[in-house]
């Protein structure tokens, strides 16, 4: 998988996108970092999600993050984080006619992106564990 993409949808507030991007490169206190390349082109400017989701599967990524007007004006910065991985891949071990599961979208807090992106990188864990945690449709850590 290619880092996963933080794309910037919301132009309104410079100050804000700088704030988030300070507090998702920042590693926490046990050194974790969210690996994530920013996104900041005026092109993908209000997108919707179903706009970006379009777009995306024409990347090699399994998650895409979403810095949108609610990361950029909410305290938490809580990220809309979009799950790609409902291909089918080469090594899928799935039964013959079984679909894979539809994930829903996820909202991350900025502080605790690196867990979900670290996570699933690098398959520790899977999308419904940090769905089943999240208040509200908010992750907010374990």
């Amino acid at each position: 998988m290619d880092e996963t993409l933080l794309i910037r949808t919301d132009f309104s507030d410079p100050t804000a996108w700088q704030a988030l991007l300070t507090t998702v490169m920042t590693p926490n206190q046990d050194g974790f970092l969210a690996n994530v390349h920013p996104v900041d082109d005026p092109a993908y400017r209000d997108l919707t999600t179903e706009q970006i989701l379009s777009a995306a599967h024409e990347l090699d990524t399994e998650l895409l993050i979403v810095a949108d007007k609610t990361a950029l004006t909410t305290p938490e910065m809580p990220l809309l984080a979009l799950p790609l991985f409902d291909g089918v891949d080469e090594d899928d071990e799935r039964e013959e006619g079984e679909s894979r599961q539809e994930h829903s979208p996820l909202r991350v807090v900025a502080t605790e992106l690196w867990s979900v992106e670290n996570n699933l990188s690098l398959a520790n864990m899977d999308w419904e564990d940090f769905e089943n945690v999240a208040d509200n449709g908010v992750f907010r850590g374990f």
